[in-house]
Parts: structure tokens; C-alpha cells; sequence
């Protein structure tokens, strides 16, 4: 691998070796000879999209939660503010790059005949994203929509190595049926690359890290270089130096810092593998050896990847699923005791409303880890948070009712100059999420007239002439 001054290193380089497979960040060497940086070099390689999906809804969607400001703010446009009891106080300090769309229903999401009422659970989190109701079945004829991820994947990620990528934390299992004679694909799956079909999600860290990296060319190849304990950069050390040296002070530092997070990545996972395969108690014992028990920790780690992903330009679009449906996983790091699907079902009581609210905070306050990265990760002068847009929402509102109306959405980023932030958007009453989702997909360059239920586009920046109360629209 040769690059001579003067000239640029395409930006789909790799540096390959021993099984490894290794992209690499933007760097200045990829900038053509001859143009300015500043001015006139291209940054961005298209706007990226990451997709979070919550379960449950939040307590601030129950009518007496929302009287409170659990999530939605009383202010409507700009400078709005986010309340110490708000499930949003996490974001507080990242207010600029903030979107909040409240209001807005998951209509496919409900019951359209008897037999599937009661069965939200088990068809929400295919809605989400595809803003089209399932049709109940346990057999294979499953069929839903083609989810907006996908959408934009086949139009804009067909020319990196991975158009897409699915993660997960809870344990998905496709196989079979679920309650209320709905297909567990419904369940476990946001993305769906056709109406009939899902794509599976990656829960153990080391699976994503190996797949990003072509860490062997086979699982015994991957496992006989982990068990010499030398990391995935030891096998490419001779390559890596080689680029190195011809690379220019400021593209170096941005080397060191990118290939320090990955050694850094490398060992956590080690740790948790060795952790969990000393023979002491798991608090998730079916888990894989890759999967942390903390709930943190596992996030943070597949954050960790997501951002190396979208950094590497290995992909432009991620989905992830942060929970699964009617789970009862407890998190101590929360302040709560109760399980989550029976704390979402807090009866309407004031204080069961804030005790679940408790799990909510703690569960938004895992996206801060999130934008920190995507704000520090630079292209240039352009930060990845810049460049993307960070959906996050549930099609879900209160779960205690099974209830999609007035559910939770949220923009984080500015996605190449789509969004300004600092905005709390309040849709009419009756409004489908749908309409702010296309008007999404149309600032990223779609052009669709319709996505979903949607009814049009719902404006996501602020007018010139703001509202401050949020009964006076």
C-alpha cells in the first residue's frame, strides 16, 4: 500500500491483513491535490441515519404525565425547557441539536379487528419504522411494510460494504409464534428490507465487532487468534505503520485516536467474555458470553460500534432495538426495583406513574453517550452529529393502556443542515408520527409523496414568529 505527497487516498480505502479487514476514517489524505479543505474539499459522504426504538412508551404520554412535562415541554417552538422529572432531563445539555415532536399517533399500531385486540406488544416494534399495521398471523405469511431505514438504505447505502446494520439489546428470537397469534418476526425486527421481509438484529458485541472488521476469515480462524490474546490491530501492525508514515501530522492523530478506540473496544469485550465464562452467576444467564449484563454497558459498547461503523463510512444507516416488548428485565442503575412491563403498567397511580418514569429517565439517559460520540467524531470541520440525523421514538405511548396516541418521537443532529434544533414540535391533534417521519425521509432526499398512514409533511424547524405557550397554537 503506497500513497505518494501530492496526491489522495481514495475514500474507500482498507488495510488488510491475517484475516483483518480494517476501513478507515475520513482523513485529509483523501482530500484531492490542490483543494483547499476548508473551502472547497468534500466532507460528508451523505447524511447518516440512525434509528432507535423505545418499548412501552413513556410515563409523560399518560395523560396525568403529560400534565407534569414527563416528556413533552409546555413551550412550543424554541428555547424550550426540559424539567429536572422530564424523561428528557438527560438531553438537557444538548438542547441545540434537540428535535422534540410531540402529539403524533402510531395508528397502525392499534387493533383493527377483535381478535387482535390485546395483542400490541407482539406488532408494535414492526410498525415502528414502517408505520404499517401487520397482518396477525403465526405462519410465514407474514406481511408489513418496508421500513423507512431500508427505504433509504436501497436509495443511498448500496455503494458502501454494508448497506445497513441491525443491532439489538434483549435476546430476539424469530423462530415460531408469539402471543395473541402474532409471528415472533413481528416482535423482534424494525427493519424490514420488504412487507414480508425482516432482517435479523446483532445482540453480542463481539459479532459486531467481528463483522465490522473481518476479524478472521472464519470462526475458527477468530477464535485461535483470540485465544494468542493479541489484539485484531497486531495483525495489521505492520500495515497500519507503513500508512502511518506516510500520512501527514494532523491525519496521524486522527489514526491514533481512531485505531486507540478500537484497541480500547477490543479489550471491554475481552473483559466481558472472560467475565462471563469464569462460572459465576450471570444476571442474564442465557446470554452469550459477548453480551454484558449491565444494560449501560452493553449499550455503550454498541454505540461504540455504531459509531466506528458510521466513521469508517462501513455503513450510512442503523437500526437499533433498545427493548423487547412485555420484557421484565430489572435496572438497578435506575433507582427502580420493578421490573419494566409491569412498572409501564402503573394502574394510573401518581406514584407508580413516577416510579416507572424513573426507568424512562434512566433508559433516554443512555443517549447522551451517543451524541458525545457522534459530536467529537470529526470529518474535517463537520462533526458526525452534523451529518446525521438520530431518530428515536416508540410506537408506543402509554403502556398501561396499550394506548399509540400522542406517542414519543425525537430528533438528535443536525443532518447535513436539515434540522436547525432547539425546537419542541406539537402536532395537531390527530396527527399520524408518519407525517413527520416522510417529511424526514424528504429532507434526506427521498421525494416521496406518502410513507406509511401519513396525511403530509409535518414542519419540523421553527417558524420566525414562536409561540411560548403551548395552548395557544
Amino acid at each position: 500500500m503506497e500513497f505518494i505527497s501530492g496526491k489522495h487516498m481514495p475514500r474507500r480505502t482498507f488495510i488488510r491483513g491475517m484475516g483483518a479487514t480494517l476501513a478507515l476514517p475520513f482523513l485529509d489524505a483523501m482530500v484531492p491535490a490542490g483543494r483547499l479543505w476548508a473551502k472547497n474539499a468534500p466532507r460528508s459522504t451523505g447524511t447518516r441515519l440512525i434509528c432507535i426504538e423505545e418499548v412501552h412508551g413513556l410515563a409523560g404520554c399518560n395523560e396525568w404525565g403529560a400534565t407534569q412535562g414527563l416528556y413533552a415541554p409546555q413551550t412550543v417552538g424554541r428555547d424550550f425547557e426540559i424539567i429536572d422529572d422530564s424523561a428528557l432531563v438527560s438531553l438537557r445539555d444538548y438542547q441545540d441539536d434537540l428535535t422534540i415532536i410531540s402529539n403524533t399517533d402510531v395508528r397502525m399500531a392499534e387493533a383493527f379487528t377483535p381478535p387482535e385486540i390485546g395483542g400490541d406488544h407482539f406488532r408494535s416494534s414492526a410498525v415502528f419504522l414502517t408505520q404499517s399495521h401487520p397482518k396477525q398471523t403465526q405462519g410465514s405469511d407474514i406481511f408489513c411494510g418496508t421500513s423507512l431505514d431500508q427505504m433509504y438504505a436501497q436509495r443511498f447505502g448500496q455503494d458502501t460494504p454494508m448497506p445497513s446494520m441491525q443491532f439489538c439489546i434483549e435476546n430476539l428470537d424469530q423462530a415460531g409464534g408469539c402471543t395473541y397469534n402474532y409471528s415472533c418476526a413481528y416482535t423482534d425486527s424494525l427493519s424490514w428490507a420488504s412487507p414480508t421481509e425482516p432482517l435479523p438484529m446483532i445482540r453480542d458485541p463481539r459479532v459486531a465487532f467481528d463483522m465490522l472488521f473481518g476479524a478472521g476469515g472464519s470462526p475458527e480462524e477468530r477464535a485461535a487468534r483470540r485465544a494468542t490474546r493479541r489484539s485484531l490491530l497486531d495483525w495489521i501492525a505492520g500495515e497500519v505503520s507503513s500508512l502511518k508514515s506516510q500520512l501527514g501530522p494532523e491525519d496521524q492523530r486522527r489514526m491514533d485516536q481512531y485505531l486507540t478506540n478500537i484497541r480500547e473496544l477490543e479489550r471491554r469485550i475481552e473483559m466481558v467474555e472472560a467475565r462471563n465464562s469464569s462460572g459465576e452467576e450471570r444476571a442474564l444467564p442465557e446470554a452469550p458470553a459477548g453480551v454484558p449484563d449491565s444494560f449501560t454497558e452493553h449499550m455503550q459498547m454498541m454505540f461504540d460500534i455504531q459509531v466506528l461503523a458510521l466513521e469508517t463510512d462501513m455503513t450510512r444507516v442503523i437500526s437499533f432495538k433498545t427493548g423487547r416488548d412485555a420484557q421484565n428485565r430489572v435496572f438497578p442503575e435506575s433507582g427502580s426495583d420493578r421490573p419494566f412491563h409491569p412498572a409501564s403498567h402503573h394502574g394510573n397511580r401518581h406514584e407508580a406513574i413516577l416510579e416507572f418514569n424513573k426507568i424512562c429517565q434512566f433508559r433516554v439517559g443512555q443517549l447522551p453517550y451517543l451524541i458525545d460520540k457522534l459530536k467529537n467524531t470529526m470529518e474535517g470541520d463537520t462533526s458526525l452529529l452534523d451529518s446525521s440525523v438520530v431518530m428515536w421514538g416508540s410506537p408506543m405511548a402509554d403502556a398501561n393502556l396499550h394506548n399509540h396516541r400522542r406517542a414519543p418521537l425525537i430528533l438528535l443532529g443536525k443532518g447535513n443542515g436539515m434540522l436547525e434544533g432547539n425546537n419542541h414540535v406539537k402536532a395537531d391533534d390527530g396527527t399520524p408520527m408518519a407525517n413527520a417521519m416522510l417529511t424526514v425521509m424528504n429532507g434526506l432526499g427521498m421525494n416521496m409523496d406518502a410513507f406509511g398512514d401519513s396525511t403530509g409533511e409535518l414542519s419540523l424547524n421553527p417558524p420566525s414568529t414562536l409561540s411560548t405557550d403551548a395552548e395557544s397554537r
